[in-house]
């Protein structure tokens, strides 16, 4: 792997400078403690300078599965089944590189994801990376969906149909916008048109804090509400343009924004959450689901890398 010439952080315009944190330039030593990552035990730029995509997915399995797909696809040398996880040295997060893309698990719900998004941005300014691309892959309930449609988020919001994230920060809300890159929204779809391979749209996407109670279901082991007062939930939110649901979209879109990160989010429907809640899919045709936003993306990412 080539190793980039050393840039200073003086050197960037503030638009490629991703971290906007002061305090880092006065730390003798970054440790990326969740990554098993850092500074000075590690060459960061030798090791990431390369990198122009990041995918990123709630599952350490399916992000290995997808960054060996990605190899096969970008036809990079050597076996795919070889490729390692670069943060083997802990459990919370697992990382894999093929060429220049970076595909990394970050677990399930907000907190998961925002820790691992504050490292990673981090890396990426240590690793003086630019014009890096982002890309959440996922799985998500469908509002009047059928299971299996491809959903490329237009705007992101909350339970209260907001476009925003609020961050408890010293005891004050501080609340961020969530919107995302229209144009790479744009590019994914016009991507899907040339697969002709599944179902895709744009839609609003809503995250919640919780998988049952939080996204109105009947099934959890507390339930507080009706099946009406479901229905009419899910109703209002189909009504405001919302087409799915999962649970980390406000914190990357809103991490993204502020960092100056060109950013996506794309997940595939595994259900219509206004006939039912559990998932009772067979899993042949679930996983066959999970890998339509990885076909997506490599599309996207080959077309970038003029291989198509």
């Amino acid at each position: 792997m080539a190793v980039m010439a050393p840039i200073l952080h003086s050197d960037y315009i503030e638009k490629e400078q991703y971290v906007q944190n002061p305090h880092l330039d006065n730390m003798e030593e970054d440790i990326l403690y969740h990554f098993n990552l850092g500074t000075k035990t590690h060459n960061l730029p030798a090791m990431f300078g390369d990198i122009k995509f990041v995918c990123v997915g709630g599952s350490a399995n399916r992000m290995r599965s997808f960054a060996q797909f990605i190899h096969q696809q970008l036809e990079l040398p050597g076996n795919a089944d070889d490729i390692r996880d670069i943060c083997e040295g802990t459990d919370r997060y697992s990382m894999y590189k093929a060429g220049p893309v970076l595909s990394i698990s970050h677990g399930m719900g907000v907190p998961s994801i925002s820790i691992m998004l504050h490292e990673l941005i981090k890396l990426l300014y240590h690793a003086h990376c630019r014009d890096v691309m982002l890309f959440r892959i996922g799985t998500s309930g469908g509002i009047g969906l059928p299971p299996g449609t491809v959903v490329i988020t237009d705007k992101v919001v909350d339970s209260f149909f907001r476009p925003q994230f609020e961050q408890v920060v010293l005891g004050k809300v501080i609340t961020r916008s969530t919107e995302l890159d229209k144009g790479m929204a744009e590019e994914l779809l016009q991507c899907s048109t040339e697969l002709s391979s599944f179902p895709t749209i744009i839609g609003n996407t809503m995250c919640t804090h919780d998988f049952y109670e939080g996204q109105g279901r009947l099934d959890g082991a507390l339930c507080s509400f009706s099946t009406e007062e479901k229905l009419e939930y899910l109703k209002k939110a189909h009504e405001a343009g919302i087409k799915n649901i999962e649970m980390e979209s406000t914190v990357f879109a809103a991490m993204c924004r502020v960092c100056n990160l060109k950013a996506a989010v794309i997940c595939v429907t595994l259900l219509n959450r206004l006939e039912g809640d559990q998932i009772s899919t067979p899993h042949d045709v679930l996983l066959e689901y999970q890998q339509r936003p990885q076909y997506l993306v490599a599309h996207f990412i080959k077309k970038h890398l003029a291989l198509i």
